[in-house]
């Protein structure tokens, strides 16, 4: 016993008081055991001061803090509540009024910036956010081209008007942009048929005179359009009294999205004047009026009729060329009813050049006499009888193809690229109206019952109209392209502005022109990594220069010259994609000559004059001659390609210095 009180004391001289009284109070109670006396009583005694379990006083907790109210979250959540419920009803409105026009220009500017600031930070030999300037190129060219496509409508025509151009376009925008030829999304019917109650305050049974029940005392209008693109599209309908139109109707949306598309159009034009320092700001008013002028079908029917007038009055192209009619009673600002053409498109040159099967002194349908539907055909009422609510209810006219479907025109590529030329130098030397729209799908080819090809030119929208001077100043200019006279050269351009002929020259004829100095080519073999960009990048600067030289004073440079070299280019193509049949240069420089002898406003004594020159120009390309045929026996024997096939592969070598991959076919995708 004596032991145990000694351990306890122990125990309570080490603990501190604290300690101690806890352990006091934890401590159980010990039993004595059985059989064994109690020890004394021990008395414990704490040493310090014992205080009760109490709250803390108000003073001791010091002054209160507030209570959290979230006032500032609160507050910009509200924010974000009132500018989110304002973005949708903004979106609404513009989707459903204002055709979107709104989030389709913000989509622009946004873009626009990206792009701009991309190439400003990026456009140096090493860039530092992208491997290459080439890698630079692709994803600028691939966020240019998925916005066009997204905007749609004029953006379209916008992305067209690039890919036409892009022989001064790094390639990377030439793969990208070469698709904006495909087909257009079209719109459905109900849309259709709003753009048509608008215009004539009809119904479209009611304006052109169909029925889409059946009855056959009315005409027929298919639904589903046979043709979309960037602004209208075209719907097949036979009227009442058996003519068979063609109704272009514009998307609805294109009237009310326009104006927006062309103020982005002049703005961002602006900022990559500024961004690039190339001087076409000046350039834009001129070309954004050509656009809007192409959605006005009153605009397009007037060039229409007029065109017919002048190929009607052209002993050389009468009978080689067609023009449809327009029906003046049954079109509007937004809708052109013409004639109804069937044929065959320029870019399908097997059926262009194939047998005819069609029988003997017989054209294609509708070619001059030549009915639409052949004896074997099934009549269009018929099929509406049987089937009113037909997705397709006009007959397929291709007996002419034979019976096995592979026969053609049997038309020579030489007769319809020759008339092309014709048409197209007619109006730019001759007549100052030209079209400039001349790609393979505004052009159909039909054979006359003499076995002689007829081109039918369509889609007239997209015109621009040359003065009587400077009619003659580029009909000069081209005769001196083709005799090497470099004096005539300077002389001309220097009135347009242009500080560089040889490049200017070059542009013009599609092919390199020597009359003069020019930079010596730039090779990149044997350079390094390193010193090839350089190279690249150098020669990529000096193809800005080069374009600046071009333009040279803006307020003297011509704006006709932009859509005389867009409708040069698209021929050219045409030429060389059906294998460059004709000498485009000769045939163009002949026109051009033969011009200022007939032009109706040049003076008696000045056409005499030129007439002596012009019997020495035509002996002088003789020697144009020899090298087309020339390349023609290449070509024959597989040895090379055609002319313009040559032409590319100079032009190509001689951009080089300019830092441009001029492209092989403008038409690819």
């Amino acid at each position: 016993m004596a032991s145990v009180t000694s351990f306890t004391r122990a125990l309570s001289l080490r603990r501190t008081p604290t300690t101690q009284t806890t352990f006091l109070r934890s401590r159980p109670r010990l039993r004595p055991l059985p059989h064994t006396v109690s020890p004394p009583s021990v008395r414990f005694v704490h040493p310090g001061v014992y205080k009760p379990f109490v709250p803390p006083s108000p003073s001791e907790l010091g002054k209160p803090a507030p209570a959290k109210t979230y006032d500032r979250t609160r507050k910009w959540l509200r924010r974000l509540a009132y500018l989110s419920l304002a973005t949708g009803v903004v979106y609404t409105i513009d989707t459903q009024f204002y055709a979107s026009s709104l989030t389709r220009t913000a989509r622009t500017f946004t873009l626009g910036l990206i792009v701009a600031l991309d190439y400003k930070i990026n456009f140096r030999p090493n860039p530092p956010l992208a491997s290459s300037i080439n890698d630079l190129h692709t994803r600028n060219a691939e966020r240019l081209s998925d916005l066009l496509r997204r905007n749609g409508g004029l953006y379209l025509k916008i992305g067209q008007a690039i890919a036409m151009q892009s022989a001064i376009l790094p390639p990377e925008f030439r793969k990208m942009f070469s698709r904006m030829f495909d087909d257009a999304p079209q719109n459905g019917w109900k849309d259709v048929e709003k753009v048509i109650r608008e215009d004539f305050g009809k119904s479209p049974e009611e304006v052109f005179g169909v029925s889409f029940t059946g009855d056959s005392t009315k005409g027929v209008m298919e639904r589903k359009a046979r043709a979309s693109a960037s602004v209208a599209q075209v719907h097949w309908a036979r009227l009442a009294d058996g003519r068979e139109v063609a109704v272009k109707i514009q998307k609805r949306e294109i009237a009310q999205q326009i104006q927006w598309d062309l103020w982005a159009f002049k703005v961002v034009s602006w900022i990559y004047s500024r961004v690039f320092d190339i001087p076409f700001n000046t350039l834009v008013p001129y070309v954004s009026e050509r656009l809007f002028l192409e959605t006005d079908f009153e605009n397009e029917a007037d060039n229409s009729e007029s065109m017919a007038r002048l190929v009607a009055g052209e002993p050389r192209l009468r009978n080689r060329v067609y023009i449809p009619k327009v029906y003046r009673e049954l079109s509007s600002r937004r809708v052109m009813t013409a004639e109804w053409i069937e044929g065959v498109r320029l870019w399908d040159k097997d059926a262009i050049t194939r047998p005819w099967r069609g029988g003997w002194r017989q054209g294609s349908p509708g070619c001059h006499g030549t009915p639409l539907d052949s004896p074997t055909s099934e009549s269009t009422s018929e099929k509406v009888t049987r089937n009113p609510n037909a997705g397709k209810i006009k007959p397929e006219r291709d007996h002419w193809r034979g019976w096995n479907g592979r026969g053609g025109l049997g038309l020579s590529l030489k007769e319809v690229m020759t008339t092309m030329i014709d048409l197209f130098s007619a109006q730019m030397f001759l007549w100052g109206i030209l079209h400039c729209d001349p790609h393979p799908g505004n052009i159909f080819v039909r054979r006359k019952p003499s076995g002689q090809p007829e081109l039918v030119l369509i889609d007239h929208g997209l015109y621009i109209h040359i003065g009587p001077d400077f009619r003659h100043q580029y009909a000069s200019f081209w005769k001196a392209l083709l005799t090497f006279d470099n004096a005539t050269i300077r002389d001309v351009v220097q009135q347009w502005g242009v500080t560089n002929p040889d490049i200017f020259a070059s542009a013009t004829l599609m092919r390199p022109y020597q009359g003069g100095d020019l930079s010596t080519q730039q090779h990149f073999e044997g350079l390094s990594k390193t010193d090839r960009a350089q190279r690249h990048y150098e020669a990529q600067q000096a193809a800005r220069k080069g374009i600046r030289q071009i333009l040279g004073d803006e307020s003297k440079w011509p704006k006709e010259l932009i859509f005389i070299g867009r409708n040069l280019r698209i021929v050219q193509a045409n030429n060389q994609f059906l294998g460059s049949p004709v000498n485009r240069i000769k045939i163009t420089g002949t026109w051009a000559s033969r011009a200022l002898v007939e032009s109706p406003d040049l003076p008696l004594n000045e056409k005499i004059r030129n007439y002596g020159r012009h019997l020495l120009f035509r002996l002088v390309l003789f020697t144009s001659d020899l090298y087309f045929y020339f390349t023609k026996v290449r070509q024959f024997l597989r040895l090379g390609g055609g002319m313009e096939d040559s032409l590319e592969v100079q032009m190509q070598s001689m951009a080089k210095d300019m830092g441009v991959d001029l492209q092989q076919n403008v038409f690819e995708g």
